[in-house]
């Protein structure tokens, strides 16, 4: 027989002991409640963070000791400000990492950065195409989430450090999964030079997939972040879908998850409001630039560990309404009303985070361009307007000798208020580092581009130089171009193009006469310099004034509102 060691008995009690020291597990309420806030397109309005998270701060105190506060962001939080662009997004990790969020979606306009530093794209083997996404994923201290955006070669997530399809999370002592997702639309809504190596796989499939396996892990919920958007225009009742974009593509995701698979999803991207129950599940997306936030109330049964209620908020304004003639709020004359009980106020350690970014970007922001808007300067995405028309006619006459300017609609994003500009309000307008190129197109692939955005029903692309009138004719759209001096454009003519990269590498390359090349790209002018240097030398325009748009002789004419439809789908 083997002789017992002595010191068994005194290893034995001396565990014991330290386990009867170990601090009780804290005895869970039998419901608690947890507040999932979602936010969405920042792109860069630092100025509004100090102010969101005084209002997150009421609510985090309003849950103290019955649930919790979870934080979670739609994506596209960087790109759209000189006080964000110059660091490539660093401030808003730096906010976002004081107010605690929980996680983010890797949104399209993420990608728009490229390598790390001042180059936007790669143009050799040492470049990463994704460098400064994966610089802000390294400094967050919560993780940045898609599902649906894999390696092409392996099929895989990408191998980057914090950046990750799922992710679990413990708030109010309740197990939440979180699942990201972004938008079918990402390659073909960022410089796809910065998209290389990568494939967007269908979003439905992923929530499943990830879904179920953090069940099988123990959540409690399970919230989708999704830069994926929807679209309503009342917020009275959830349940009323009546004001709702059915087709629109997070309402698609959700319409195709089995039920009980998901518990909230914040959505993003379109720059739209929901507030809604579809199929089953809360969606919330609140509007862009800061102006507002969203919140699910989700009551969880901590001893079966389910969601058993839930409540959904309208969005709701961080500082009010924003001022008559602007689409977003004035973050230096915000005074948001009480929330949950308390004065809101702005949190000063988020504005400690942002500060520098702000002062560091002032002296460029305030310079003067020499131009004066008159009045407002109108924008709208899905239709022709006088301010996406004016910047292609700028584009035009900052590049001679081009017979032609196209410009999306979605490279101009706010209106231009009346008053002289500054840089910063250019900025605004025209956020992203796109190039002017120009390039070469027959007269026949024109006609082709300009008939497939009158049947789309994305952005408009403005037009310069020419005039063009769709029809339908043998079920489909056709359209006729002309020059701005009535001569017809033939089929083989060859045209001059001035347009900017994004296009260029886009919805026109397969019709280039010849691609275009890096070394083009890498020495033309940014477009939003160029497009300043002509408003400079035009000196001041009227919103008003025909010349960027007349609706009684448009410069794209259409026998209906986009999306023209033809033949039988046409028929009311």
């Amino acid at each position: 027989m083997k002789r017992r060691s002595p010191l068994l008995p005194a290893l034995l009690a001396l565990v014991t002991a330290c386990a009867s020291r170990q601090p009780p597990r804290p005895q869970l309420p039998p419901r608690v409640t947890l507040s999932v806030v979602g936010t969405n397109d920042l792109h860069g309005r630092l100025p509004m963070l100090p102010w969101l998270a005084g209002h997150v701060a009421n609510l985090r105190r309003a849950r103290e000791g019955n649930g919790a506060v979870l934080l979670l962001d739609g994506g596209d939080m960087f790109q759209g400000t000189i006080e964000s662009n110059l660091n490539e997004g660093a401030a808003v990790i730096r906010a976002y990492n004081a107010m605690g969020y929980a996680a983010a979606a890797v949104g399209n306009h993420e990608f728009d950065y490229g390598p790390e530093g001042a180059v936007t794209f790669a143009r050799g083997p040492n470049d990463d195409p994704q460098g400064a996404l994966r610089a802000r994923a390294r400094e967050a201290h919560f993780p940045l989430l898609t599902a649906n955006i894999v390696d092409t070669a392996s099929g895989t997530p990408p191998a980057w450090d914090n950046v990750r399809p799922s992710v679990m999370v413990t708030a109010g002592g309740v197990k939440v999964g979180v699942v990201g997702l972004s938008t079918e639309a990402t390659a073909r809504t960022t410089l796809s030079l910065n998209f290389r190596n990568l494939t967007v796989r269908p979003l439905a499939e992923a929530v499943r997939v990830r879904a179920a396996a953090l069940r099988a892990e123990g959540a409690a919920a399970i919230v989708v972040v999704a830069h994926a958007g929807g679209a309503c225009r009342h917020f009275d009742d959830p349940a009323d879908l009546t004001s709702c974009e059915a087709e629109e593509e997070i309402f698609q995701v959700a319409r195709a998850l089995p039920a009980g698979a998901v518990d909230v999803i914040v959505a993003g991207h379109t720059h739209r409001g929901v507030a809604h129950l579809v199929n089953g599940i809360p969606v919330i997306e609140s509007f862009a630039n800061g102006r507002a936030f969203g919140r699910v109330d989700l009551t969880v049964d901590t001893v079966a560990m389910r969601v058993v209620d839930r409540r959904i908020h309208r969005p709701h304004d961080v500082c009010g309404s924003p001022p008559e003639g602007r689409d977003e709020p004035d973050a230096s004359a915000c005074a948001p009303a009480p929330y949950e009980g308390a004065p809101v106020t702005a949190d000063a350690t988020v504005r400690e985070a942002v500060a520098p970014a702000i002062e560091a970007a002032r002296g460029v922001r305030e310079r003067r361009v020499g131009f004066r808007a008159e009045t407002a300067i109108r924008t709208r995405y899905r239709e022709e307007s006088a301010l996406t028309n004016l910047v292609a006619d700028m584009m035009r006459a900052a590049t001679p000798n081009t017979d032609v300017a196209l410009m999306n609609s979605g490279g101009v994003r706010t209106d231009l208020a009346a008053g002289d500009l500054d840089y910063g309000t250019l900025y605004s307008v025209l956020p992203f580092d796109n190039r002017l190129v120009t390039v070469r197109m027959r007269g026949s692939a024109l006609r082709e581009v300009l008939a497939h955005n009158a049947a789309g029903d994305s952005g408009t692309v403005a037009v310069s130089g020419v005039r063009a009138a769709a029809t339908c004719e043998g079920g489909r759209v056709s359209v006729r171009v002309t020059r701005d001096d009535g001569r017809a454009v033939g089929d083989d003519d060859v045209l001059t193009v001035a347009t900017n990269d994004y296009m260029a590498l886009g919805a026109l390359e397969r019709h280039l006469v010849e691609p275009l090349s890096d070394a083009v790209m890498a020495a033309s002018p940014v477009l939003r310099d160029a497009v300043g240097d002509a408003l400079a030398r035009a000196a001041a325009a009227r919103g008003e004034d025909a010349r960027w748009y007349d609706a009684a002789r448009p410069r794209m004419a259409l026998p209906t509102e986009r999306p023209v439809r033809c033949g039988a789908a046409s028929a009311p």
